[in-house]
């Protein structure tokens, strides 16, 4: 059974400046996020969605439309009147208060009774595993301490929403993978529904219940991780989450004519009127390499290039169009393959999805 729906947005415009010279942030933005789920907010910079996390915790004011928490109109509300907490990328912490008063800090605020500020603090900070640090200041912490600090203050009061604008990005690469399961922890134990806010796929494929991916003020796609890395509905999603390959060719039924007179099978494909291109998107790990003159484009091995545990060939089609494919590296590293080589490409059944430019 799918989850009630805590956050609406409803044609959401946030336009800066005025007259022609306005730029729409945000371009008439409609979603619902469910409660209780991990919802990421995906896309390049500038592309609108610390804008719209903003609406949603009361720092700015929409152009246009209405936003709803459990269907109640929150679009005038000021920050302190919503029950939604919001955790920066600066973390934005207290430096002359210990953990333990920084959690504390916004309990006190509200005006909470001294031993729930207490029981509740010590809740948080078993929560996010930090007890042993309680009286310490939070100058003396790592950056992923820190981290979890902001985190048990944001959460202290239970919010119905927690915000998080890109709150990993500070980090180095180990801790930040580290973060990205100890978020998904936090938000799976409280049941608080999470709005994440990324321009790194990877976090977002490995956190999320549901993504927004966003471009140019737009919501381009809203899925799963599964959905929209493997259904992308059009180019640019294609050419954002992860990596991709794409073919332009006629349709055939069930085959993709290349511009080479070369025909790549493709499951389901179906011929469109009047013989117009299509694009197909394939991702490198669906692209399969097998010998000269078996079904498929002939190609020839440009590149090979070792990333451990993968082995990237870069194939070029007869007329120069290039085509990576993932391999996994075998024990010996050597993927039996060579710079020259002449082979057959096709693809995985099912692999390969035509996209709108």
């Amino acid at each position: 059974m799918t989850n009630p729906v805590t956050i609406s947005a409803r044609g959401v415009v946030k336009a800066f400046g005025q007259g022609p010279g306005a730029v729409r942030a945000l371009d008439d933005v409609s979603l619902d996020i469910r409660k209780g789920e991990f919802f990421t907010l995906l896309g390049p910079s500038g592309c609108g969605k610390t804008t719209l996390l903003r609406l949603i915790a009361g720092f700015e004011m929409p152009s246009g439309g209405t936003i709803l928490l459990d269907g109640a109109d929150i679009t005038d509300l000021p920050p302190n009147k919503r029950p939604v907490n919001t955790v920066f990328q600066s973390y934005a912490l207290f430096p002359h208060l210990t953990v333990a008063e920084n959690v504390a800090f916004g309990l006190q605020m509200l005006g909470k009774p001294a031993g729930e500020v207490r029981a509740t603090t010590e809740r948080m900070l078993a929560l996010v595993k930090l007890e042993a640090l309680a009286s310490r200041k939070t100058a003396q912490l790592s950056g992923g301490q820190q981290q979890r600090v902001a985190l048990a203050r944001a959460l202290a009061p239970q919010p119905k929403v927690l915000l998080l604008d890109e709150p990993l990005s500070a980090l180095d690469l180990k801790l930040r993978k580290e973060m990205q399961v100890e978020l998904k922890r936090l938000q799976h134990e409280t049941g608080i529904t999470f709005v994440f806010v990324t321009h790194d796929q990877e976090e977002a494929l490995t956190m999320s219940d549901r993504i927004a991916v966003m471009n140019a003020g737009k919501i381009q796609q809203v899925g799963t991780a599964k959905e929209v890395y493997t259904q992308p509905k059009n180019r640019f999603v294609a050419s954002f989450i992860g990596e991709t390959n794409f073919l332009t060719g006629t349709a055939r039924a069930g085959a993709l004519e290349l511009p080479t007179g070369d025909t790549i099978p493709v499951e389901g494909l179906k011929p469109v009127d009047g013989g117009k291109p299509v694009t197909v998107t394939v991702r490198p790990e669906q692209v399969r390499i097998g010998k000269p003159g078996v079904e498929g484009a002939k190609a020839k091995v440009a590149a090979l290039v070792y990333f451990g545990t993968d082995t990237h060939c870069h194939l070029h089609l007869r007329d120069g169009t290039e085509v990576v494919v993932r391999l996994q590296s075998p024990a010996s590293g050597d993927s039996g393959l060579a710079e020259g080589d002449e082979v057959s490409l096709g693809f995985a059944p099912g692999a390969a999805q035509v996209v709108e430019d």
